[in-house]
Formats: C-alpha cells, structure tokens, sequence
C-alpha cells in the first residue's frame, strides 16, 4: 500500500485563515490587535530563521509583533528583565523566548519568569500542570499541531492505540496527556525501551519525536497505522548536500503506514500556525472576548 500524505501546510493555512478572521473580529470589538512579543538570543541561524517565519505569520494575521533580538553575551539578569518589561506591556499578549538559550542563562529560569497567562509557547510549569489535569491550558504548539492533523485524518481518536516516541517536555509529555484526552491508549517510549520495533508494531497512531533521523523504520510499523512525524535534522548526504530527514523512515513507511506526515511540509507549518492561534487565544482570555469552539 502506499500512505495518504497528511497536508500540514494545507491545514496550517487553513488555520491562519481562521485566525485572521478572528484576529479581524477582535479588532473591530476592542480597538486593538493581539500581540506577540518574540525574543531572540544570539545568532544561531535555524533560530533566526524561524523567528522570521513567525513574525511574518503574526503579521499576515493581523497581529502586532514586537522582535527584540539581544546579543548572544546577554546575561540571565538582563534576559529577565526584558521578559518583566513584556509582561508588564499591555500590547503583549503573548511571550516567546526562541530556545536554544546560551551557557550562561539557565532555560528554566526564562520559561518560568513568563507570566502563565503570556505563556503561549506552553512552556510554564504552570500550563504544563493544568494541561495534566485537564484544565484549560496553552499547549505547546507542535504537540497541539500534531493532534489536529490527527484529528482532522482520523476524526475521533476514542480507543485507539497511540505510540509516542519521545518523552521531552516540549513535544513528548504534553503529546502524550493530549492524546489521553482523546481517550487514546497511549504508551510513551523513550532510549530505555526494550524492543521498541515490537511496541510501534502495536500502535494505530504513532508520534515520533525523539530527534533521531530515521530511526523508526517502515517495518516496525502496523500496517494501516497513522505516523507523525515530528523530527527535523539536516543530515548530511554522500554528495556532500544536506537534507532535512525525519525520525521516520519516509521511504519505508509510506509502504506500510495508512497515513503520514512528509519531512518537510508536515508538522512544522502546524507549529507556526498554533502559535499565532494561541496568541489570540490568549488576547480573547485577557480582554473577555469569545472564541469559536473550532478555532
């Protein structure tokens, strides 16, 4: 057989579009527009480019974008004071500091300092805490990108067996209580797993977010499964080109799997398009302002 491809970039704009529509709607009712402040340490170039990918996102939304880029010598006392001067900003609605952060500032230490009700990257341990419980959170955008793709191939998720490879706090934790929610059964494997092609083997769903390029391959799969994958790396060719692989074996899996997300063009437009959505999310709790439940 060979897999369906799950469009992200077809589904990303589709979310823009409904974003803007709202970001239009909250403009006209509160005079103003939602804000995004992003914050930028140094000039690590994969950084870079994203950031710009997320500016011009928040832009063609309709949203304001505050850019403040600091020298890669920036000292953790004077990080923290510019994220106190954005949660401070009425203009800002939402707060993101792009990681990877220097040596000498400790990550946590940033993420913590966000305010919870700015914290649209979903990164505090206070949204990570209500998101375990099943309160209203912010979500970390790849994860919640990840769950509309499957949403949207799928429809109801209730009772499906769900793989997530990858136990990190940005992707694999929050990926893993998502797919609870939807009343997955979900098993989370990590580097201590024993046998991990048998338990793939198991999965009606499989999210692969371990940062291995090609590590899942086409026969550990179930046939029929849904894959998404998550992982991004630039592996270098025998030609001395680069390529951007997945954690997934595309060449394999898409003879096997049932539905799949390419490398690139799959997850990364979601994550960018959840952003902006969470922003927005976030100016409608501020400001009392109601949000469509498909949003």
């Amino acid at each position: 057989m060979t897999a369906k491809l799950i469009d992200g970039k077809a589904a990303a704009l589709a979310l823009r579009e409904r974003v803007a529509n709202q970001v239009s709607r909250f403009r006209e009712a509160k005079g103003r527009a939602p804000g995004l402040a992003v914050v930028l340490v140094g000039e690590h170039p994969p950084s870079a480019a994203y950031v710009r990918s997320k500016v011009k996102a928040t832009r063609e939304a309709g949203m304001e974008s505050f850019e403040h880029r600091l020298p890669a010598s920036v000292s953790q006392d004077e990080l923290l004071a510019v994220v106190d001067q954005l949660n401070a900003d009425p203009a800002v609605d939402g707060i993101l500091v792009q990681l990877p952060l220097p040596k000498q500032v400790d990550e946590t230490a940033i993420i913590t300092r966000i305010s919870p009700d700015k914290d649209v990257d979903g990164f505090h341990p206070v949204s990570a805490g209500r998101l375990s419980i099943g309160l209203p959170s912010f979500v970390p955008c790849t994860p919640l990108g990840c769950l509309m793709l499957l949403q949207q191939e799928l429809g109801n998720l209730s009772g499906l067996d769900a793989m997530v490879v990858g136990r990190s706090n940005i992707v694999g934790k929050p990926m893993a209580q998502l797919l609870l929610q939807a009343n997955c059964t979900v098993t989370v494997a990590h580097s201590r797993t024993r046998d991990l092609p048998a338990a793939v083997r198991r999965a009606d769903i499989v999210v692969a977010a371990v940062g291995r390029p090609e590590l899942i391959r086409g026969d550990w799969l179930k046939p029929g499964a849904t894959v998404i994958d998550v992982g991004q790396e630039r592996v270098e060719q025998p030609d001395g080109t680069r390529k951007l692989l997945g954690d997934v074996a595309f060449d394999e899996a898409v003879e096997v799997a049932g539905a799949i997300t390419p490398v690139p063009g799959g997850v990364g437009p979601m994550t960018i398009a959840c952003l902006i959505r969470n922003t927005l999310v976030s100016a409608s709790r501020r400001d009392g302002f109601p949000l469509p439940e498909d949003l």
